[in-house]
């Protein structure tokens, strides 16, 4: 198999203050973590932060907006382009995280058109999809997900630059998590999609991440799974 280096992002959300900032980076630079070629470490923070955070953060880690805008900036008030990332040297961005999707409405096509654009301006994406409890226990996660990656596809044509991150709705936030059985199936029917409908070669190198009420007492079990490439954090990646 092609060796996936190991992911590990950590999503701040709405959350923070310019002195939580500088305690969770202080901790972060401070950790003990395997050398840049074993693990990639990427950190979120609200646009707002990114500066001081980039500032701050010890170099083997990389910074991540949460969102930017579908195409070059201009008359839209509020939004932040990806050429002013670039311009930021913010390397990452996060895009069609549920909460935008559920909260904000971003439809998949909406979401897939982010994505190529913010490829375009060369950043790099981590691309959320997931399924809701409803779709869960109705049995349709393979197809929600799988029609999520669909119109990512339908508008990319390099996945060099994307990590995919499957974040199952019903786990987010709530203590929930996908067994580690769970995120498995979900990762091999995505791994089993990508190679049948983009490429063997994309399926072969693509990291798909898990995030879901991710924290330092599950992590193990997840991350031994053959096809969990690494973690997207959200609350668990405040905590001090």
């Amino acid at each position: 198999m092609a060796s996936r280096k190991f992911f590990v992002g950590g999503n701040w959300k709405c959350n923070g203050t310019g002195e939580d900032v500088k305690k969770i980076v202080t901790v972060l630079n401070e950790a003990e973590v395997p050398t840049e070629d074993v693990v990639e470490v990427v950190v979120s923070p609200p646009f707002v932060f990114l500066q001081q955070v980039k500032g701050l953060l010890r170099l083997d880690f990389a910074v991540a907006a949460q969102n930017c805008w579908v195409r070059k900036g201009g008359a839209f008030t509020g939004e932040i382009s990806a050429e002013m990332l670039v311009n930021l040297q913010v390397p990452w961005v996060i895009l069609g995280h549920s909460e935008r999707r559920a909260l904000l409405g971003e439809s998949s096509d909406f979401v897939a058109d982010k994505v190529a654009y913010a490829l375009t301006q060369g950043l790099k994406v981590i691309a959320c999809i997931g399924e809701t409890l409803e779709q869960r226990e109705a049995g349709t996660t393979m197809d929600v997900v799988a029609a999520q990656t669909k119109a990512i596809s339908e508008k990319i044509s390099d996945w060099t630059n994307v990590v995919l991150a499957y974040e199952p709705v019903w786990a987010i936030g709530t203590g929930k998590v996908a067994t580690p059985a769970q995120a498995q199936e979900v990762h091999d029917g995505l791994r089993k999609w990508l190679h049948s409908n983009v490429s063997p070669a994309v399926a072969e190198s693509t990291r798909i991440i898990y995030g879901g009420s991710v924290n330092g007492a599950n992590c193990k079990e997840l991350a031994a799974q053959a096809d969990v490439d690494g973690f997207l954090v959200g609350g668990a990646s405040l905590k001090v």
